[in-house]
């Protein structure tokens, strides 16, 4: 039997796409939703402080609500579940992520965005279609003039085993709050060749203290779906030539000065 797990587990790593495994927020550990496990495990499962998505694999459809956190929207839910649970952590922090390790193939940018939660928290909230996103950070091209496979981009170093992940941090201005955070890998690899990208997008429920002040402002906020385009000049290009990669999606949210 354990022959056999062993057989099973190593095909599933072969094909797989890949998802965020785990986070440390204010020096705790968190392990997020595992699509292989949680389903399976009943009244069991762990609680999270992340969101459930559907499984390693792409959202593709721009305009799917499944592009919020790569939710389950065919089970009636609109957008992805709530999770019960949030992280403590103060604005100004460094967040560490962790993905599993992610194919070669599927190069591409990383990026962040956050929302405000109602007062009583994200584990009841589904923000729907509403634009309520603030982009945080983003990551894209780091070479300008080579071409896959000799190409580096945000996504690279989590190609291999036991890299350091990736790192956000939360705007030190912030109002304390509960917020949800998005992040997502956007995969280029046959962008060109579909008329579409593919996208990689999870969420996860913090509780953010310390002393800001700042809401961001209505202009800056988008929603999702209604952030990307399908031709936007970040999803719809040759991913395979040289060139200068423009990230899509607003700019990033700057405290003001």
């Amino acid at each position: 039997m354990k022959h056999l797990l062993a057989i099973l587990a190593a095909a599933t790593s072969a094909s797989a796409h890949g998802w965020v495994e785990n986070a440390t927020i204010a020096g705790q550990y968190y392990q997020f939703y595992q699509p292989y496990q949680d389903p399976y495990m009943g009244d069991g499962a762990p609680q999270r402080i992340s969101r459930k998505i559907t499984s390693n694999g792409p959202v593709q459809d721009v305009t799917s609500i499944d592009l919020q956190c790569g939710g389950i929207s065919s089970e009636g839910i609109v957008g992805s579940e709530p999770a019960p649970l949030h992280a403590p952590v103060e604005a100004g922090s460094t967040v560490n992520l962790k993905w599993t390790l992610w194919p070669d193939s599927h190069m591409g940018p990383m990026l962040t965005y956050m929302a405000r939660c109602p007062d009583e928290g994200c584990d009841k909230w589904l923000p729907g279609e509403e634009p309520v996103f603030f982009k945080i950070h983003h990551d894209g091209r780091h070479t300008t003039d080579k071409a896959y496979p000799d190409d580096v981009w945000a996504v690279t170093p989590l190609m291999y085993p036991f890299n350091a992940g990736y790192n956000y941090t939360i705007p030190a201005c912030l109002k304390p709050g509960a917020y949800l955070v998005r992040h997502e890998i956007i995969a280029l690899h046959s962008a060109y060749a579909q008329g579409e990208a593919q996208f990689y997008p999870s969420c996860h429920q913090l509780t953010v203290t310390g002393s800001g002040t700042v809401v961001p402002p209505a202009e800056e906020l988008v929603s999702f779906p209604g952030a990307y385009k399908a031709d936007d000049a970040g999803i719809l290009l040759n991913v395979w030539g040289p060139g200068n990669y423009t990230i899509p999606g607003p700019a990033v949210f700057k405290c003001p000065e």
